[in-house]
């Protein structure tokens, strides 16, 4: 199917179901100790822009929550998954956070950025929120699978979202899914600057 307009600011449920799905599938690493911690920082901040994303082991009772457990990040090259409850990567996706040479895209991140100050401290700089974007260019839905539908003119599957972050070993499904959020922020980034929205 071919590129969605650019003039659309809306597609329905039906139209996006329409669309074919994407998953990334390129390069993943999941960073789980400090080498590769080490290796995916300078790797990400040789990059001018990156998507990001977190994920959150998912509470169904009230009152509960929990810390994210996943923050990922997507270069040109690969999508890196930081296992965030380990403090030493935590870390380093703070300092990544916080390079102000380094665009850092993605869809709802005031939430992503309050939830991972409560496992460490950071002054966050260069975000740009695309969600946000699209609502002063007038698009009335803001969510990653839906900007991902109209500039991008393919589907996110969803069906991993609620699954257990907090796995030690994650399971191929979840890093698949969490990769090509992160990997899809990066190309709206790229397709919006294209199109003058950035």
């Amino acid at each position: 199917m071919g590129e969605i307009k650019e003039t659309r600011t809306y597609l329905s449920r039906e139209e996006v179901n329409a669309l074919p799905v994407r998953r990334y599938d390129g390069e993943v690493r999941v960073v789980a100790d400090p080498a590769g911690a080490a290796e995916a920082l300078k790797a990400i901040l040789e990059e001018s822009v990156v998507g990001f994303d977190t994920e959150t082991r998912p509470a169904f009772r009230p009152g509960e929550s929990y810390p994210p457990s996943l923050a990922q990040i997507a270069t040109a090259r690969a999508v890196y998954l930081f296992q965030v409850r380990h403090r030493g990567l935590a870390e380093t996706v703070a300092q990544i956070l916080a390079a102000g040479h380094v665009v850092k895209a993605g869809v709802g991140l005031a939430d992503d950025l309050k939830a991972l100050k409560k496992l460490i401290e950071f002054s966050e700089q260069s975000i740009v929120d695309l969600g946000s974007v699209a609502k002063r260019q007038g698009l009335k839905q803001s969510g990653v699978r839906n900007l991902t539908a109209l500039f991008l003119g393919f589907r996110i599957p969803k069906g991993t979202k609620t699954s257990n972050w907090a796995r030690s070993s994650l399971t191929p499904q979840q890093i698949t899914y969490a990769a090509t959020d992160a990997w899809a922020c990066r190309e709206l980034y790229v397709r919006f600057r294209t199109q003058g929205l950035i």
